[in-house]
């Protein structure tokens, strides 16, 4: 399967699909993904898509997404977020993106925790898998574009600190090579390593293990956020998330007594505190998130997934609140990028969750991650493109030290972990 190519993209999420869209179609593409070209976390995204209101509300946006991050947030990458904003949405819309309107086709906002005002843009309950699966429509229509799955990346083709492509295997176990001029990482985050995540639990940190061998700069690795709201089960695995904009839209959360206990509009790692402190005090595993307040309308008509997924369970979110816990759910950590996703190796480009350009702080604001992404991944592309790279020259790849892959995988599982830990 050795192929070579002009850029090679690892992830089909928003951020790989996106980056791919903005490429000329003479340009030569490839893409892999360990799944399903659909199993990326993109997918389960449900609240919604930041974007600028107008220039009155930059200020306060600015404000809201530093707040979040406890003002570890890098100033210059959330200008550059919240400006390309409405860029980024109008391009989606001319992709094919649904997003929710009124009756007179002007769209329509919600709000969610700690924003200061109604930002949010949706389509119902699953923004991610709609915008996502628009996306790879329009992959699917461009030529220059080839999808490969269940193809796993196992390392970057460098020399010299110059990337050249990537070293794969696939599910016969047989290795190969994409050689390519430029490299776009857009593998997700680390949900994988946890025993309880809401990500996909193939989603293990592979671009930061990667970067770590080759020595490349990873940020903010322990940083890891904590979703205060998730679907509460006995059994370990992947958590089913209870959206913040059901929050947003007025659920509130109560203790074991059917006491409300906090502000539910606080930032996410707050609320989490006040949800774990009142387990302890309560001696239980979980709160209660009670939809009620919302009205059955608005939970049927802008959060059927949710209803669906929790009737599936048991839970009828109409007439009962539900019993939720905190679960693992985005990294802000990941590999160190500029404000053009570019990492510290020459020609390898991380974006989306696997990247690291301090958008986010040591906390993310609620729907600024499919914003970010998309953002940044369109500037990879553009910076791709006024470059111009070749890649590096003369490389070499010994096929045979990746022989033992599952001891390969212990290994960049264990240094993703040691270091997330440090």
């Amino acid at each position: 399967m050795n192929h070579k190519c002009d850029v090679v993209i690892v992830g089909t999420g928003a951020a790989g699909l996106f980056s791919a869209l903005r490429f000329p179609e003479d340009v030569n593409i490839h893409m892999v993904t360990k799944r399903k070209v659909d199993e990326s976390d993109s997918y389960l995204a449900q609240g919604g898509i930041s974007v600028l209101l107008d220039e009155d509300d930059y200020d306060d946006y600015f404000e809201d997404t530093m707040r979040a991050g406890h003002f570890e947030n890098k100033k210059d990458a959330v200008d550059v977020m919240i400006r390309s904003s409405k860029e980024v949405i109008d391009k989606l819309i001319e992709y094919g993106v649904d997003f929710e309107r009124d009756a007179d086709g002007n769209l329509l906002f919600t709000k969610e925790g700690a924003h200061s005002q109604a930002r949010i843009l949706f389509h119902e309950d699953e923004t991610g898998r709609e915008i996502t699966s628009t996306l790879l429509k329009r992959v699917r229509e461009r030529k220059n574009i080839t999808i490969h799955e269940y193809i796993t990346m196992i390392d970057v083709i460098e020399k010299d600190n110059v990337c050249g492509g990537i070293v794969v295997v696939n599910e016969d176990k047989e290795l190969s090579v994409i050689e390519a001029n430029d490299v776009i990482l857009a593998c997700g985050g680390i949900g994988g390593l946890y025993k309880n995540s809401t990500n996909f639990p193939h989603i293990t940190g592979d671009a930061i293990s990667i970067a770590i061998k080759h020595g490349v700069e990873v940020e903010n690795l322990d940083y890891v956020q904590i979703h205060p709201t998730t679907l509460y089960s006995k059994n370990p695995g992947r958590r089913f998330l209870i959206s913040e904009s059901v929050r947003g839209e007025g659920a509130i959360l109560l203790d074991k007594n059917g006491n409300r206990f906090t502000d539910e509009l606080q930032p996410r790692d707050v609320v989490t505190e006040a949800i774990r402190q009142q387990m302890k005090i309560d001696g239980t595993e979980y709160v209660l998130e009670d939809m009620r307040p919302l009205g059955k309308q608005t939970i049927l008509h802008h959060f059927p997934n949710i209803y669906e997924r929790c009737k599936q369970e048991g839970y009828d979110v109409v007439n009962e609140p539900i019993p939720v816990v905190p679960a693992q759910h985005y990294h802000m950590g990941g590999v160190k990028v500029d404000l053009n996703s570019e990492s510290t190796m020459h020609g390898l480009y991380v974006v989306g969750e696997a990247s690291c350009n301090g958008v986010h702080g040591k906390n993310r604001l609620a729907s600024n991650s499919l914003l970010e992404a998309l953002v940044f991944a369109k500037r990879a592309a553009e910076n791709i493109i006024r470059r111009g790279d070749k890649g590096c020259d003369n490389y070499y790849v010994d096929l045979e030290e990746y022989k033992d892959l599952e001891g390969l995988f212990d290994e960049y599982r264990t240094s993703a972990l040691k270091k997330i830990a440090q």
